[in-house]
């Protein structure tokens, strides 16, 4: 469909495009902007082919450089419209993402009421659970009927991003119960809210951090979760499109820790060179220099190394040992984000780690010792050797990479930062050390 309008657009043919967009998604439409980037006068073009409902919807759903592309040929009465349409958490994100100019046209265009919003959200903390709520949710007071409740939400249900849960509140606004609309409908008219509600509340304080609320979703299995401030006042909700939001940037953010890398919040193809540039070079320099110490332990034993059997075997030592790291590192890492590991399970976490790294350990050097010795022709010693090494690597490379992200997360930091690129390094320096050590006893070298 989207190629299909593209192609539309080229030969003007204005009804079929019409046609064409009702039967469209409004993430579809959305992308087919983005594909006009480069065409401010077809994009002019089909944005006002829409209808002002649909080109309203299909804003929400354009990336940040989209819509301040977009903002940038629409007149103020379409922005006005469109603004007036969103929901409260995508105007935020808006504010938060768009450049100062582009800031201070939405701002001219917003009602009084939005900017005081704006004002009152963007206080939150940038990863907080009040910084992703929005205020557009169904809240009852106990002592109306079923009948009753059901009319609000027929009256109020249209400005309301989720009409499927309403929120129970007293006089003071605190949060007392939720009852869902499955429950309302099939509850008798006459029926108490109060006496259908569920007063066991699941919910969440506006300075939690967003992964926690994410982990809180995937845990309840929610849709929505209400916000609330210190005293319980319900004060927003939170919907599952933006939690699944901040799910992929944590695992973006995650990937290219692990990768030694900056994160970014841009795709790749919008990431300019520079910008890449500049993300990965302080990392590689931190890893050159940290990966030195190798040079200088070959240096140390330097002796050892006329031994050319020795020098063969550096390579299957390092990397075996880095694979042998990572594995344990990016299963730990991953039971962090997922709440399945804490600090207080570092005992349980490195005893498994230690009776995988000796199994692992035992088969691998037992499958190189016959390689060595049947198919390299190495000596009995040497290739003992090798791989009395090789456990040693693989065991200090498994502990190592358990132990680390959760001392990490211990002392604040992101454990993903302790994955491959740093964890290689220092296991690459031990095992060398490791090798050198044993050869120069066991050899007399």
């Amino acid at each position: 469909m989207i190629d299909q309008v593209l192609q539309l657009l080229h030969e003007r043919r204005f009804a079929e495009i019409k046609k064409a967009a009702l039967d469209m998604h409004y993430a579809d439409i959305a992308e087919v902007f983005e594909q006009l980037q480069d065409d401010r006068e077809s994009a002019l073009l089909f944005f006002r082919l829409l209808p002002k409902e649909t080109a309203a919807e299909t804003f929400a759903y354009m990336e940040p450089d989209v819509q301040e592309f977009v903002i940038g040929f629409i007149t103020d009465r379409e922005l006005r419209f469109i603004l007036d349409d969103m929901y409260l958490d995508d105007y935020v994100d808006l504010i938060e993402e768009m450049p100062a100019n582009v800031v201070k046209r939405v701002l001219q265009n917003s009602s009084g009421e939005n900017r005081q919003l704006i004002n009152q959200y963007l206080q939150y903390p940038e990863d907080s659970a009040g910084s992703l709520m929005t205020n557009e949710y169904i809240y009852l007071k106990q002592t109306l009927t079923v009948q009753q409740a059901l009319d609000m939400i027929r009256k109020i249900g249209i400005d309301k991003e989720t009409i499927n849960t309403c929120y129970l509140i007293d006089a003071q606004h605190r949060l007392d119960g939720v009852v869902g609309l499955r429950d309302l409908i099939l509850a008798q008219p006459g029926a108490l809210v109060a006496d259908i509600m569920n007063p066991n509340v699941i919910s969440v304080n506006t300075h939690e951090d967003q992964e926690e609320v994410a982990q809180m979703f995937s845990k309840y299995d929610m849709l929505a979760m209400p916000v609330v401030d210190n005293e319980n006042r319900l004060v927003g909700i939170i919907t599952i499109d933006d939690v699944i939001d901040v799910l992929q940037g944590a695992a973006t953010e995650d990937m290219e820790k692990m990768a030694a890398i900056t994160p970014s919040d841009k795709p790749y193809l919008k990431t300019s060179v520079w910008e890449m540039w500049k993300s990965r070079t302080p990392w590689l320099l931190l890893l050159m220099v940290s990966a030195t110490f190798t040079g200088t332990i070959i240096t140390h034993f330097e002796s050892a190394l006329t031994r050319a059997a020795l020098v063969a075997c550096i390579p299957m030592l390092m990397d075996t040992g880095g694979n042998a790291g990572s594995q344990s590192s990016v299963m730990v890492i991953r039971g962090l984000s997922l709440g399945d590991i804490e600090f207080r399970d570092i005992f349980r976490v490195l005893w498994k780690e230690i009776r995988v790294a000796l199994m692992c350990g035992v088969a691998l050097a037992v499958c190189n010792v016959a390689k060595l010795v049947l198919f390299d022709r190495f000596d009995l010693p040497t290739a003992l050797v090798v791989c009395t090494t090789l456990m040693c690597t693989v065991f200090f490379a498994k502990v190592t990479g358990g132990a680390l992200p959760m001392l990490a997360k211990r002392l604040g930091f992101d454990p993903a930062v302790m994955a491959s690129p740093i964890l290689t390094t220092i296991v690459d320096a031990a095992s060398l050390l490791m090798y050198f050590e044993i050869a120069t006893s066991v050899l007399k070298l």
